[in-house]
């Protein structure tokens, strides 16, 4: 990856982090490695454990931040989180996937959108 992506990641998930702590949420971990990729950032809202997959993007040209995360991603992020959970030892708490879709362009504000419970894992 090249280092202007890494910086444009990196600044897409300093964005969502702040966006997150406005609605409440507790940044537990960011860029937490497994053996199936990274989990971009983990983070408590109340109760739940959210696991969040951030995806930014200079323009929505080709579909945007949010059509980034397929289902092939999802199945790899369920695997991430799975792998979290059992570092946790006992029981899990209740879980959920958000997304979080960053937008940055020349001259405009960066828009952050955030997806709740964006979707659902499914037992093995």
């Amino acid at each position: 990856m090249t280092s202007a992506r890494q910086s444009l990641g990196r600044h897409g998930e300093d964005l969502a982090c702040g966006e997150l702590r406005r609605r409440g949420y507790a940044i537990l971990a960011r860029r937490f490695r497994t053996r199936f990729g990274e989990i971009d950032i983990i983070a408590q809202d109340g109760p739940t454990l959210v696991f969040v997959e951030v995806k930014t993007r200079r323009s929505t040209a080709f579909g945007g931040p949010m059509a980034a995360v397929n289902a092939a991603k999802q199945r790899r992020l369920v695997n991430m989180a799975r792998g979290y959970l059992l570092g946790l030892g006992g029981g899990a708490p209740p879980c959920r996937f958000d997304v979080v879709g960053v937008t940055v362009g020349a001259g405009r504000p960066p828009v952050v959108e955030v997806v709740s419970d964006a979707f659902r894992a499914h037992p093995p």
